[in-house]
């Protein structure tokens, strides 16, 4: 098992406020922290091929759409070195194929794609046909990890300025250091909020995963940040309670108008804050920026197994009861405040203020 708290890629630890990395780049291969068995076990587990960092994407111990990302280009590395081991010809066709597993992982999640392209210009870059890439795909590996760290200590800086006269804050899912490289995307901003002092936070259990009861919780207890978990039916509620001011939240994928696809659940909380004067912010690296995606009816809403709802009794052959398990769903640009990347900020996104990150 790998410790947690200061072993990492880039950026730096204040070890108050973000002590948790589910990612560790070692000479044995990928170290994953499996949030799956969180928050009973701590257990790391090593990965040495791709075929098994896919697998540790698709079901979910990586998980969060930044940490995908980091995933998939480690992934991309240990492909790498297998393929130029076995033909120092033609390993790019072995690596492309590769590559084609990972992406298949988890369809949602933008992040991934962008990493893959980040190795697949890497590649492209090399210009003798029989160079190894092995140490070219791990510099960049390592780069994008480090990015992400680095990009996440900005939106929450930037984030946090927009929190300073709220006393509550609610957050959705996990978006801290488990879902990224460190630190955190809405979390972060929280984490940078919660340093200033005077700030209430809520966490909403997250059904059907119970990310935030499992993971959130968790990992703000791990930093001792202090915090209430409530059910995800209970948030609209808390809203009329008068107790918080902003929901924050992270995205697997913002279309190129703001349109956010995130969490199940993201969306009925924006539904919700809109009608009790609540403001909702939308913290993510400019990765999940989709600007292929013109709206977010466009993007493709990953489905997982209605088994995952259903208790065992109605799992059999005799039951006629069955599940609908999206587990994204897509907030329309019109009901966000403020998307927060760490290029910059966007209030009241649409089309032509999202330009403004390109600038």
């Amino acid at each position: 098992m790998a410790p947690l708290g200061f072993i990492f890629i880039g950026g730096s630890v204040n070890s108050a406020v973000d002590t948790v990395r589910p990612l560790v780049w070692t000479s044995s291969g990928l170290e994953v922290l499996d949030q799956r068995r969180l928050p009973f076990e701590v257990v790391y587990n090593t990965y040495q091929n791709v075929h098994q960092v896919a697998e540790a994407i698709a079901t979910m111990q990586v998980r969060g759409a930044p940490a995908i990302g980091i995933a998939a280009a480690y992934g991309v590395v240990l492909a790498g070195h297998d393929r130029f081991a076995k033909d120092s010809l033609s390993w790019r066709e072995g690596l492309e194929t590769d590559m084609g597993v990972l992406a298949a992982s988890r369809p949602t999640a933008v992040n991934l794609f962008w990493a893959l392209d980040r190795m697949r210009s890497v590649i492209a870059g090399l210009s003798d046909p029989a160079q190894n890439p092995q140490q070219v795909l791990e510099q960049e590996a390592i780069a994008i990890h480090a990015a992400d760290i680095e990009g996440n200590f900005m939106m929450g800086r930037l984030g946090a300025r927009y929190l300073q006269n709220a006393s509550g804050l609610l957050t959705h899912c996990n978006t801290g250091s488990l879902a990224t490289g460190g630190y955190g995307t809405a979390l972060g901003v929280i984490r940078s909020a919660v340093s200033e002092g005077g700030k209430a936070v809520y966490a909403t259990e997250t059904r059907p995963w119970s990310q935030g009861a499992r993971l959130t919780i968790w990992e703000l207890n791990q930093d001792r940040i202090p915090a209430t978990l409530i059910a995800d039916s209970a948030a609209a509620f808390l809203m009329q309670s008068g107790r918080i001011q902003w929901v924050i939240v992270g995205a697997d994928r913002i279309a190129a108008n703001g349109d956010t696809a995130n969490k199940i659940g993201t969306y009925a909380l924006s539904v919700a804050a809109r009608y009790h004067g609540v403001k909702m912010m939308v913290v993510a690296p400019m990765s999940t920026i989709d600007w292929k995606t013109v709206s977010g009816q466009e993007i493709h809403i990953e489905e997982r197994d209605g088994g995952e709802l259903l208790s065992e009794s109605f799992r059999g052959n005799g039951s006629v009861i069955d599940a609908w398990n999206p587990v994204f769903d897509v907030t329309p640009a019109g009901l966000i405040d403020v998307i927060v990347t760490e290029k910059g900020v966007v209030e009241n996104p649409g089309i032509e203020s999202m330009k403004s990150l390109l600038n």
